[in-house]
């Protein structure tokens, strides 16, 4: 609400120009989020419904995993890897469609830039600094206070020792490759107990993405913004809500995010199948790498704080051994 009213420039002239679904409201998304058809919800892009299912499908194999009847566990092996193939075989597909997308990317930007000349440049500083401004304020705000009221440590000395898997996270732009780096400065730099963060850091790492969530939010709504079409309230909560909902369901690779993006515009009822919508995204999608480097730092270090809490809740930290305790 800060940022994105400075942008003045517009790639419609109004919303009437666009077709756009209307979107749900937040009261009827919390009613819908179960699909009757869970099929159908994967084939309409219904992006809470199918996280719904995926959590209650996850919850039931777990169980079976567990099941005293050894029969209902081999169901349950089985189909985990099965899911498991599949999962790195979207992976993998994954990567073929982000290693092709720059040219598509190129293609997009370039188009936009000869239709709008060089004003579109500050559109998008405006798009980068909203992100990396909320970005430190949720590490210095929310992490500080969680690290200070939680887990009893200042967040200066936890930036000291967390510092070496948040530069990486900047630089790979991948949680899941950090991941190495994160779980050796919960070790060695924290004296977290192995016990706690081999658990918590994988964990973190797959479903743990304020960076991504606060990136779907800020993108979302400079899309709308620059199609003219004003977000209530209503709208705002709605974004906001299927942007966290979403962003756990992101893989920690580089550029993922943006993906997930094109699912949540699609939720909210701006389908890239609008040019004007997919104009918009190619817009984001040329600064992605900027972006995305800010948000998966704020990521890794969120599954550090997270450790670190429940570490200490449970008495798990060793102040001998972790470097941070010594100075």
């Amino acid at each position: 609400r800060v940022f994105i009213p400075m942008i003045q420039l517009r790639l419609v002239g109004g919303p009437a120009k666009i077709t756009v679904r209307a979107p749900p409201s937040p009261i009827e998304v919390l009613l819908n989020i179960v699909p009757t058809n869970p099929f159908a919800a994967l084939v309409e892009g219904k992006v809470l419904q199918i996280i719904f299912f995926a959590i209650v499908l996850g919850i039931a194999i777990a169980y079976l995993m567990e099941s005293r009847d050894e029969r209902l566990r081999e169901f349950g092996d089985t189909v985990y890897k099965v899911f498991s193939g599949l999962a790195e075989s979207m992976y993998r597909i994954v990567r073929g469609v982000l290693e092709y997308m720059p040219y598509g990317v190129f293609a997009l930007i370039g188009y936009v830039s000869a239709k709008f000349g060089p004003k579109i440049f500050g559109p998008l500083l405006i798009v980068i600094a909203a992100l990396y401004v909320g970005l430190f304020l949720h590490i210095f705000l929310v992490y500080g206070s969680i690290l200070g009221l939680g887990a009893r440590i200042s967040l200066l000395r936890f930036l000291r020792g967390a510092k070496e898997p948040m530069l990486t996270a900047f630089v790979t732009r991948s949680s899941s490759a950090t991941l190495p780096i994160t779980m050796n400065a919960a070790d060695q730099s924290f004296g977290i107990s192995k016990g706690i963060y081999s658990f918590t850091l994988p964990l973190g790492a797959t479903i743990n993405m304020d960076g991504t969530a606060m990136y779907q939010a800020i993108a979302t709504a400079f899309i709308a913004h620059l199609l003219g079409i004003p977000l209530t309230l209503d709208k705002q909560l709605l974004i906001v809500l299927t942007a966290v909902l979403a962003s756990i369901g992101t893989a920690g690779v580089p550029g993922a995010g943006l993906i997930m993006l094109a699912m949540v515009l699609q939720a909210v009822g701006l389908p890239l199948t609008e040019p004007a919508v997919a104009m918009a995204y190619s817009m984001i999608a040329g600064i992605d790498v900027i972006l995305d480097m800010g948000r998966t730092m704020v990521n890794v270090t969120g599954d550090l704080v997270g450790t670190l809490l429940v570490a200490r809740i449970e008495g798990a930290i060793d102040t001998s051994k972790g470097t941070v305790w010594r100075s």
